[in-house]
């Protein structure tokens, strides 16, 4: 399984997994015209959800919901049970909905003064290790689990709340409303962006980005050690000058797995995914969501504390 998170690895709409690749445009006039564009184009591989029409080893290869095609000769899911743009909005609108009331509740009711601080951190960090092991355990799931990813998207919004207050009431005032308009920037601005053809999710972006990924994560892990083992900040990704480049190359990573999230989507549109499918992209938004966020409240907390 590949991934377009920077956390999990979870199944996409990705080449190597049997679903369409990045690249691959739905192509009309059946399976002649399918093996000419898998000649000229070294991505394509077909249509993963018709029928007839899997490539090896894809889980929809008997897909017992298939029906002919009439337009394009290419068997299909019924349109009725086929992902749609509303099923993609609508699941991600419904996960995001319980990670914010979450947050919203454990910033109500989990306080951060100094008497509560620990009790309301050791709160977080357990919600955090079990909606850590959820969003894993869902990454490796054949299909996607509603339950699953709403109680990863509920443990998640404990975690986030109470951080955010954290950052919030002791380190910089306002930074949550900060981080989260900053967030939201960021995803209408690689949705115009993307809509509008300026980034193009090809093989070559998904490599680059993926090994970025891996680098980032190596780094932060690394830092991680140094932090627990040698005590203070570690190798200095977290504070000054450093910490700040380190936090701007984590949300600009997060504005490429949001790209490579849209091709998802798109693609898992065009070759008529099944609906239920529009679960692991709203799984897939929210995870990427949460990453532009943290990295942008850390940014904000090393700006307050560098004044």
């Amino acid at each position: 399984m590949r991934s377009s998170n920077p956390v999990f690895s979870r199944r996409g709409f990705s080449r190597d997994n049997g679903f369409a690749g990045f690249g691959q445009q739905p192509q009309a006039g059946g399976p002649a015209a399918a093996t000419q564009t898998q000649q000229g184009n070294p991505y394509a591989q077909g249509n993963p959800y018709a029928g007839g029409q899997q490539a090896a080893g894809t889980p929809y290869a008997t897909n017992p919901y298939a029906q002919q095609d009439v337009q394009h000769g290419v068997p299909q899911a019924p349109s009725a049970s086929r992902m749609t743009m509303d099923d993609v909005v609508l699941r991600t609108a419904t996960t995001l909905g319980t990670l914010v009331v979450t947050a919203a509740i454990a910033w109500a009711l989990l306080p951060v003064d100094d008497a509560n601080i620990s009790k309301s951190y050791g709160i977080a960090i357990g919600a955090g290790l079990v909606a850590m092991v959820l969003g894993l355990v869902q990454a490796f799931k054949r299909k996607a689990s509603p339950a699953l990813i709403l109680t990863y998207a509920a443990l998640e919004g404990v975690f986030l709340g109470v951080v955010s207050s954290v950052v919030d009431n002791r380190i910089a005032s306002g930074a949550a409303m900060q981080a989260v308009l900053g967030t939201m920037a960021v995803f209408i601005g690689v949705l115009v962006a993307y809509k509008a053809g300026w980034i193009r999710v090809n093989r070559r972006f998904y490599g680059f980005v993926m090994a970025a990924a891996m680098g980032f994560l190596l780094l932060t892990a690394v830092n991680l050690l140094f932090m627990v083992f040698g005590g203070g900040d570690g190798l200095g990704f977290r504070s000054g000058g450093l910490g700040i480049a380190f936090g701007i190359v984590g949300i600009l990573l997060g504005a490429c797995f949001l790209a490579l999230d849209f091709k998802q989507v798109e693609d898992g549109i065009a070759y008529g995914a099944p609906k239920e499918e529009a679960w692991l992209a709203a799984f897939g938004l929210t995870m990427t969501l949460v990453w532009i966020y943290m990295e942008f409240l850390r940014l904000i907390a090393i700006f307050s504390g560098n004044d």
